[in-house]
Formats: structure tokens, sequence, C-alpha cells
């Protein structure tokens, strides 16, 4: 049962669960955000509250929109509204990633991919590494190349996907062309297993 918190928490005791953002996407955020102006932030940020996970020692650990909180960490904003999905500080650490991995709700996979110790993932936000391939999966979602889906992480799942086939140097040089070429991943045969996918039907 989510209990909403309504009193503001501070971004920097929000712990992550996963390693990397796409930073591309982040700056898009922090775009949209300062675009809006202070007569939006108390409208922006309640309805984008952040669903998180009370931990051992009574850690806070957000189990979604970590974009959305770098971005407004990287803009000066201390405080964010939450929502608790679930307090499981009386498990220890062990039985806490265990419950989190079964859940789906922590994703230890680093910028290149590589699994991690839960240990490895980020105690802030600021933290969090810029995966190229993570703005490569979100800017593709964006352009149509498959639907929003709630599987947990289902960005990740895109972006090891095309990791696997497309060159990081090729994505950092030249992002514009490597999403056309994503477009064109997406939209195959080899890509039917992913969520969201919609490539093309049977006649």
């Amino acid at each position: 049962m989510i209990e909403p918190l309504l009193h503001p928490v501070p971004i920097t005791d929000i712990r992550p669960t996963q390693m990397t953002v796409g930073m591309r996407e982040v700056k898009r955020k922090r775009k949209e955000w300062h675009d809006k102006g202070s007569k939006k932030d108390a409208e922006l940020l309640g309805r984008h509250m952040i669903p998180v996970v009370i931990g051992p020692k009574e850690h806070i650990y957000s189990i979604d929109h970590h974009h959305f909180a770098r971005a407004l960490h990287d803009e000066g904003v201390e405080n964010i509204l939450t929502n608790v999905v679930v307090n499981l500080k009386r498990l220890d650490m062990d039985a806490f990633w265990f419950f989190m991995n079964i859940r789906g709700w922590v994703f230890p996979y680093n910028h290149k991919g590589d699994r991690c110790d839960y240990s490895d993932i980020p105690k802030h936000v600021a933290d969090l590494e810029d995966d190229p391939f993570r703005s490569l999966a979100g800017e593709l979602r964006d352009i149509g190349g498959y639907a929003k889906e709630t599987v947990p992480f289902s960005e990740f799942l895109w972006a090891d996907f095309l990791r696997r086939r497309m060159r990081l140097k090729d994505v950092e040089k030249d992002f514009a062309n490597s999403l056309q070429e994503a477009l064109a991943l997406a939209r195959s045969k080899d890509a039917d297993y992913l969520p969201g996918w919609c490539g093309p039907t049977k006649e």
C-alpha cells in the first residue's frame, strides 16, 4: 500500500537503485524544469513524486524517476516529495537486496552493461554514471521505436540490446545517425522479445 509523504524529503537523502542514467535525458528534464519557471515548480513536483522503499537503517531508496531526481539535483533543487511503497527497515541488507531483486526494483549494472555488487550502487543521485546507450534507448522510445511499458527497467533492456549491436564511439560521435540505426534495429525481428516492441506485423 502506497503511503504518500506530503512533506519534502532532501534529494541528498534518497539513494538510487540503479548505477546509470542517460545524461541526455537528464539534460532534457533540466531544460523542461528551467523553462517552466518557479510558478510551475509546485505543480511539477506534485505530479512527479518519487516512489521509494525504506530500507535498513531507515535509508530511503528510489525505485523510479532517477532521471528526474538527478535533473532536480543538478538544478539546485533541495527537496522533493516521495511515496513510500513499502517499509523494509526491519530487514538486514542481504534480505533487503534479495527482496528488491525479486520485485525488479534494483538494477546493479554499470555503463558497460556489467553486473556489479549491490554495494557498488551509488549512494547519491549525483554519482550516477552516464550510459549513452540508455540515452539512445530513451530517445528511441520518444520517436516511437517502442512503446512505453510498466516492465521495470525496460529502457535498460533496450539499452543492452543496442549495446550488443552498435559501437559506443559511433553513438558518442553521431547520436542522430545512431538513433536512426537504433530505430531500424528496434523494428527488426531480433527485438521482438523486448517490452514494448512494435515492429512489423504479418500481412
